[in-house]
Order: structure tokens, then C-alpha cells, then sequence
């Protein structure tokens, strides 16, 4: 599979799992460190736009502010910090992620929009709990006063209004509920 080229200004979602499917994070812990790396390395050089931790993988939507070879290397560096405390935690040796981390360039503000409530969503849809409590989502930083790294105020924007963007998480949401009933 050949790797999407990152490129400054671009909005991307970065995604990866834990190799053969194992944990990336096995207590929150190792989910606050991820994020305390992440902001170490990368804050600065892109702006986040969402993102969600689960057990076994992680999404990340971001816009480039930096050139690609920097952001590459910040990323590099990342995972590196991250993969070498967690497996010294966890007395383990190896890679912990699968290859490369996956990028998709986001193409419109209407996929953006989607992606948005995809990744927020991804407690419901895999572990059956209520996003708008799952502390490992940037969704607290949108409808919260407190400060955050996060572009809420650009996302709001994007949505027209804090209202609007409860409105369509609950409504994704419902049609998520709605579908698993049925199935």
C-alpha cells in the first residue's frame, strides 16, 4: 500500500492499531502518556481537529502547519517515545504498531465533518459506551469552557455552532443505536 504524502496545509486522519490486533494501551495510563507524547512532539507542528484512543488502535485528525519531512520525523519520533515506555512498562520487546501509520487526506469540510463524528463515535460502535463520557475523545474538549490544544473553535465553526455539533453526534449516534438494534 503506498503511503499518502503528507502535505502542509492538508487536513489528514492518522490512524493505526496494535500489531495482530494487541492492546496499544492496557490501562489509562498509557493513554494520558499518548497524549502527553503527542503533544511533546507534534503541538506546534499540526493542529488537531479530533481524535479517539482506544484499547487496540487510535484516530487522529489533523492539518499540517509544518512541511512533511518535519511532521514525518515529529511522528517518527512519537511513536518511538511512545512504543519504547510502553514496552519497558510492560517488559515486552518489539514493534507495538503496525508498519506505518495510515493517512487519508481529507478531500472537503463535508468529509471532515464526518470523520469528525466517526471518530468521536468509535466508543459506541466498539465498545458499546457513551461517547459524550469516554474521557480518551477530544469530544469533552468541544462542549467543555476549558481550555484545550484542540481547534475548537474552528470545528464549532465547521458545524455551525456548539448546538449543531451535539446535534449531530446525537443523531449519528441514534442511527448507530438504531442500526445494532436491528442487526
Amino acid at each position: 500500500m503506498k503511503l499518502e504524502v503528507l502535505e502542509k496545509e492538508g487536513f489528514y486522519h492518522i490512524y493505526n492499531r496494535g500489531i495482530n490486533g494487541c492492546l496499544i494501551f492496557e490501562n489509562d495510563e498509557n493513554k494520558k502518556f499518548f497524549l502527553k507524547q503527542f503533544s511533546k512532539y507534534l503541538l506546534g507542528k499540526i493542529s488537531i481537529f479530533g481524535y479517539c484512543l482506544m484499547d487496540n488502535h487510535f484516530h487522529l485528525i489533523i492539518r499540517l502547519n509544518d512541511e512533511e519531512k518535519i511532521v514525518t520525523q515529529a511522528f517518527s519520533n512519537f511513536f518511538n517515545s511512545y512504543v519504547k515506555a510502553f514496552n519497558k512498562e510492560i517488559d515486552r520487546t518489539g514493534s507495538l504498531f503496525e508498519k506505518h501509520f495510515k493517512r487519508i487526506k481529507l478531500k472537503d469540510e463535508e468529509y471532515l465533518k464526518q470523520l469528525i463524528l466517526y471518530v468521536h463515535l468509535n466508543p459506541k460502535h466498539h465498545l458499546d459506551l457513551k461517547f459524550e463520557e469516554y474521557k480518551y475523545s477530544s469530544y469533552q474538549a468541544f462542549v467543555s469552557n476549558k481550555e484545550t490544544k484542540i481547534e475548537r473553535e474552528e470545528v464549532l465553526r465547521l458545524f455551525g455552532g456548539l448546538q449543531n455539533f451535539v446535534f449531530c453526534h446525537n443523531q449519528k449516534n441514534d442511527i448507530l443505536t438504531e442500526k445494532h438494534t436491528f442487526e
